[in-house]
């Protein structure tokens, strides 16, 4: 939703200067190559840059609009409608026919049976065998047939697969099975722990390369992978660009960010750039809060990870949002949810008083006949649920049925907060809502409830257009989610209802206000 504003501002900025709309446009193909290429790219063998070119056609197809007509002539919203709905099937259609089957890398490394006649064969690799065929037995002996009778053994190119019928309850096979082989090999192993396509749960052990580059760094030098100087640097960056976007909108008009010499006087003074504060400190707490509950609960799980790193822009919301790295696998289903729940939830915990601040001191005017959908200083609170309800307790009886809302800078901040919290929240892929519906019903059914999840948003965006950029962008997000080390154990009833909470939250969020509830509100 307020991503429709978003791009109300980002068209008036591209009538003024071209330049913002094809540096856009380069940071999102960027983006989109390097997506592609981090998920798909061991998976088929359709070249990456294909991919890449069928998922930005309708952007380019846009910019070429744009070259051609000028930004003051939209294009015709069925033809932006259709260019992503052929992109996607296309994108899809290549996809699957270049995946490669899981069997392609060992029958391509086995030789080929002998021909009569003699013939030149190429020189196959050999497979690299993570154990030696003397340790088998030893590997047998960590699998206890009360715990996990191991029916067969494969071995893959740096994997060992083990497959063999569960006997016990999954978390506490997952443990003995872990001990045990740590007992053996060290730490020379990862032990995962999956569901087959057969629902038949089996372990396979990879070759621990990280616990091997650990012990040869200094503990000095792991303390500073987290990168503390880069994480300022971007944190002081974006408060600066986002101070500045918090100006404009508190109503002061500011130079272009390619007039250097305008936009230094701007800086330099002070009473300027204390309009910007109240967005610019709004927006980078919500911000920061959410990627410290991600940070605090890994590290409570033990997880190594990076600091919250910012991305400022100097457009658009002044920042493209905030994340972490983690450096080590996350070691089971639970710790999966609970760090994936925490930065939505501390996250809303924060927006809700600075929206209802900056709610109650925004202004309440009367709903222009030709509504602009979003637009800060005429905002129609009935476009989401939760909004509706926060703005009628907020300002009470000022707020009727004819009216909409003047947003004071903090409330525009506590908005975006929202809109953050509930795309974070799409069932989707790496997003915190996927890794939640990953951690609920399993990886399997996760990526079926995330496509699920793309085609109902894209039947909203054609009933309601703010929802269009939110089908584009889930629709460039990869379904697969990385499993957890022990993917098999299911979480307790307690996390079950807080992911279904979670849900529910982002539906108030997204979801306008019924008739019904307007009626009782009054509004």
């Amino acid at each position: 939703m307020v991503l429709k504003l978003l791009v109300g501002r980002f068209v008036k900025i591209t009538e003024d200067n071209m330049a913002f709309w094809f540096l856009f446009i380069l940071l999102l193909g960027l983006a989109t190559y390097l997506m592609v290429q981090h998920s798909v790219a061991q998976i088929t063998r359709t070249p990456v840059w294909l991919l890449w070119l069928v998922l930005m056609a309708p952007a380019l197809l846009l910019s070429g609009w744009t070259l051609v007509y000028g930004p003051k002539q939209p294009p015709p919203p069925a033809l932006i409608l259709w260019s992503i709905f052929v992109s996607t099937v296309l994108y899809w259609t290549l996809f699957q026919w270049g995946r490669r089957s899981p069997t392609n890398t060992q029958a391509q490394t086995q030789p080929q049976a002998s021909e009569s006649r003699p013939t030149i064969q190429p020189i196959a690799e050999p497979i690299v065998r993570p154990i030696e065929p003397t340790e088998e037995t030893q590997l047998r002996n960590c699998f206890p047939w009360s715990v996990y009778y191991v029916q067969n053994i494969e071995y893959r190119p740096q994997a060992v697969i083990c497959r063999g019928q569960l006997r016990t309850k999954a978390s506490n096979a997952y443990q003995q099975i872990k001990t045990n082989i740590e007992a053996q090999f060290g730490d020379r192993f990862l032990l995962i722990f999956q569901e087959g396509m057969d629902s038949k749960p089996f372990f396979v052990l990879v070759p621990n390369t990280q616990a091997a580059k650990d012990r040869n760094i200094p503990r000095r030098q792991q303390e500073r992978l987290t990168r503390p100087g880069l994480a300022l640097l971007l944190l002081a960056a974006t408060f600066v660009t986002t101070t500045l976007v918090g100006v404009e909108i508190a109503g002061v008009s500011l130079p272009s960010i390619w007039q250097i010499g305008s936009l230094f006087k701007v800086l330099s003074n002070p009473d300027v750039l204390f309009k910007g504060l109240p967005y610019a400190l709004g927006l980078m707490t919500i911000l920061g809060i959410h990627e410290l509950g991600h940070y605090l609960t890994a590290k409570f799980y033990k997880i190594r990870s990076t600091l919250p790193y910012f991305i400022p822009i100097p457009f658009f919301l002044g920042t493209f949002g905030a994340f972490i790295q983690m450096r080590s696998p996350i070691p089971n289903r639970k710790a999966l949810f609970d760090i994936s729940i925490a930065g939505p939830i501390a996250g809303f915990v924060v927006t809700v008083p600075l929206l209802i601040w900056g709610l109650a001191h925004s202004d309440v005017v009367s709903i222009p006949e030709k509504t602009q959908l979003l637009n800060p200083d005429a905002l129609n609170p009935k476009y989401s649920i939760l909004l509706a309800v926060l703005s009628k307790l907020a300002l009470g009886s000022q707020l009727t049925a004819k009216s909409a809302l003047d947003l004071h800078p903090v409330a525009v901040a506590g908005f975006l907060g929202l809109i953050v919290t509930a795309l974070n929240l799409m069932p989707v892929g790496q997003l915190d809502g996927g890794h939640i519906v990953h951690a609920m019903f399993g990886q399997r059914t996760a990526m079926i409830i995330g496509q699920i999840a793309r085609v109902l948003l894209l039947l909203l965006a054609l009933v309601r257009e703010e929802f269009l950029v939110w089908a584009i962008i889930l629709l460039f997000m990869p379904l697969i989610d990385e499993p957890a080390l022990n993917d098999v154990s299911e979480l307790d009833n307690q996390r079950d209802i807080w992911g279904l909470l979670a849900m529910a939250l982002l539906i108030v969020i997204i979801l306008p206000l019924p008739q019904a509830i307007a009626n009782f509100l009054q509004i």
